[in-house]
């Protein structure tokens, strides 16, 4: 994976979520990402947002944590929108806050599998090789034209970190 720190504005998006957590998400019969992603693409959600800063980008955010890797936390997927509008019904604003972040990119390759080894990789870095310690505020998955082959997907991955 490739590693570099930015910093980024504040972003509002507009999509759904669902309150889950990583040992949830490891037993099929509680896992509701995937779900959750399946209705989003297969019910053309996202051409329901209006004011779509990026059409066709979408954004995958991990936020509303209870703890750190180990507890719940909201999973949302959705878009990002130019100003916070009315919204159809269904769907939720998000607003991910300016701070740093550490950006990883990863693949290409075969989905969910890019995303799931990108994960794992950074749940065992320590502070020091993440490039900071993270603050369970929000972090996230874009995935943009990249990612249109389900076999050959390159995404970006933000962890928010402490200044």
């Amino acid at each position: 994976m490739k590693k570099s720190v930015v910093t980024l504005p504040e972003m509002y998006l507009a999509g759904v979520t669902v309150r889950t957590s990583n040992a949830s998400e490891m037993d099929h019969a509680t896992a509701q990402i995937g779900a959750t992603v399946q209705k989003y693409f297969q019910g053309g959600m996202a051409e329901q947002i209006v004011q779509r800063k990026k059409p066709g980008t979408t954004y995958s955010v991990y936020t509303e944590y209870e703890s750190d890797v180990t507890g719940a936390y909201t999973y949302f997927i959705g878009e990002e929108i130019e100003v916070l509008d009315t919204l159809p019904d269904g769907f939720v604003h998000l607003t991910i806050p300016a701070q740093k972040y550490v950006k990883f990119t990863n693949g290409p390759g075969p989905m969910p599998d890019v995303c799931i080894q990108a994960w794992q990789q950074i749940w065992q870095m320590d502070a020091a090789t993440l490039g900071g310690e993270r603050c369970y505020q929000a972090d996230f998955e874009v995935y943009d034209e990249r990612a249109h082959d389900p076999a050959q997907v390159e995404l970006d991955l933000y962890i928010g970190v402490k200044v």
